[in-house]
This record gives C-alpha cells, structure tokens and sequence, in this order.
C-alpha cells in the first residue's frame, strides 16, 4: 500500500512538472540560485574544515575550550561538544552531519548522537540576523530577543530529551547524575587511539565528502523550490495551501510571511516558528545526513516541532509585553 502511494503520487508530480513548465523552471532557477549564491560559499568552507578535523584527530584542540562547559550544562562529551558548536553556529545541517559523523568515526556513541541530534541542527546567527531581523522584519530592534529566542528554544527541547535519555540509562549505570560520562556515553575507544595527522588523501576525501553533502542539499532546495512553484502558480488552489506552503522551505516561507499582510503580533511569532523549525526541507536534508550512521528521523521531527511551539510562544509573549 505505501509503495503504491508513493508511485502515486510520483506520477502526479511529474504530470504537475509536465503541465507547469513555465513554474518548474522558475522553481528550480529559484532554488539553484539560492544553493550557489548563498549556501555553497557559506557552508563548504565549514564543511570542509570540519571534516578535516575529524579525519587527522585534531577535534580535540577546539573542543577544550567549550567542552566544561558543553558537558557541565547540557551533559555531552568532550567531542560532543563539538556539534554543539557546528549546530548552532553553522546552520542547517552542519549539526546533523556533525553529530553522524562523530558516531560513524567512533568519536560519540549512537545514543549520544540522538541525544545531540534533538537539539544542535538549527539556523545560523548570520542567517537570522541578515535575512531575518534585517532584510525581512527591518527592525533592529528586534535583534536580540530574536537570537535569544532562537538560542532558548533548542536548549528547552534539550532539557526533556536529556530527562528521557537519563531515565534509559538510571537502570543501567545507577546514577542519572552522570549522564555525561555514563556508559552509554563514555568515551569510545577510535577516539582514544586517534593521533592527529595529515595527508593529501585525507583533504582529497574531506573535499569529495564536503561536495557531496552540499549536492544533496542543493537537490532538496531545487525540489522544494519547485514543488512551492507548482503549488503557489496552479490555478486551482490547494485548501491551506497559504499556511501550508511557507512551512516547505525556510528561506522562501520567511519571505512569504513577511510579505503577508498580518499584524506583527502574529507575523513575528510565526517567523519565529518556522526558523526554529527549519521546514520540510531541512528535514529531508537532515534525513540524508543521518542515515548513514543510522539515527532515526522521526524523533528528530517531533523535537523540532516542540522547539519552533516554544519559539512561537515567546516570540508572542515578547510582542505582547513588549
């Protein structure tokens, strides 16, 4: 039955492509500017140091100086530390790719790299301070509440699944307390044997690996593009296709929302939603980024759902009290 579904709704699609030509190629010359404007030059050259860092051993050396403080207030690893700062200064999806990574290298465990994944995937500071509060809201003002706000909302999710992770390990290791440094989180042994190195076949493959990861996020930015293009230009318009549409990918749906005509009161909180959310298609590039080290989607969806509820509410709360 899925599979039939699924061929379904293939075919309708590409009966869409073959009817709306004109709104495939404005889709897809959308979403290739946006990928080669925007994401290749912000996102390779972190893509390929970090991936440098793991391959000679050297994570180590940046991960020092945060790691007290990574697993003192959000109880990760010292080497988990690390997509923590990928995930929240790099932007989507360097804190998935990340924390996969770490697991698949033997630098994290499995179950960390979900702990990790619930929480260290999100937009980065120049994102939302360029496209978001700049260019979309032109309100200087609203810099700072909307940083923290984006910061906080991860960090509330973190708190909940750190809770059900603990409450997996208490029979197991017998005290919740060390959660960081429980079994399920301890040190693994390809960390402890690493040496740092360096060698041309390393950078070679770090360069593959990098364009490899960004031509799978520019393929699901082309598609999302052209499917939001079909959608927004048919001539029959889909029921809640208004709400539904902005909700596929971040960068049009925040363009969509700030143009709407809506009182800032419910425009600022939906922003605010769907930036923490990423949209649909930072999930699917989430998706290909973790299913190689096998971490499972689903309550990576749901998390991300419970971070933009809680960036929602209070961006609304600001904008009453404020």
């Amino acid at each position: 039955m899925k599979r039939t579904l699924t061929g379904l709704g293939i075919v309708l699609l590409f009966s869409f492509m073959l009817l709306s030509p004109k709104a495939v190629f404005s889709g897809a010359s959308s979403g290739l500017l946006l990928w080669f404007q925007t994401i290749l030059p912000t996102l390779f050259p972190f893509l390929l140091v970090s991936n440098l860092l793991l391959a000679t051993g050297s994570i180590h050396y940046l991960t020092s100086a945060f790691s007290k403080i990574c697993r003192t207030f959000l109880s990760v690893s010292d080497c988990g530390s690390f997509a923590v700062i990928t995930g929240f200064l790099c932007g989507y999806p360097m804190g998935a790719k990340t924390a996969a990574d770490l697991n698949t290298q033997g630098y994290i465990t499995h179950r960390e790299a979900c702990y990790l994944l619930s929480f260290c995937n999100n937009t980065s500071p120049v994102f939302i301070m360029n496209y978001i509060v700049y260019q979309t809201l032109e309100d200087e003002t609203l810099l700072l509440p909307t940083l923290f706000i984006l910061l906080v909302s991860p960090l509330f999710v973190s708190l909940i699944t750190r809770c059900i992770y603990k409450m997996s390990l208490i029979d197991r290791v017998g005290n919740p307390n060390t959660f960081a440094r429980s079994a399920a989180f301890s040190t693994p042994a390809a960390e402890r044997s690493k040496e740092p190195g360096f060698s041309f076949r390393q950078l070679d493959h770090c360069i593959m690996d990098s364009c490899e990861t960004l031509v799978k996020v520019g393929g699901y930015i082309i598609l999302f593009s052209v499917l939001s293009s079909i959608v927004s230009s048919s001539p029959f318009p889909l029921p809640g296709s208004k709400f539904f549409l902005p909700f596929l990918e971040v960068t049009n749906g925040i363009s969509m929302i700030g143009s709407a005509s809506m009182s800032m009161r419910f425009k600022y909180p939906m922003l605010l939603g769907l930036t923490s959310f990423g949209g649909f298609c930072a999930v699917m590039q989430t998706q290909s980024m973790v299913q190689k080290a096998g971490l499972p989607i689903f309550p990576y969806f749901t998390e991300k759902l419970a971070a933009a509820l809680t960036a929602s509410s209070l961006g609304y709360l600001y904008m009453i009290f404020r």
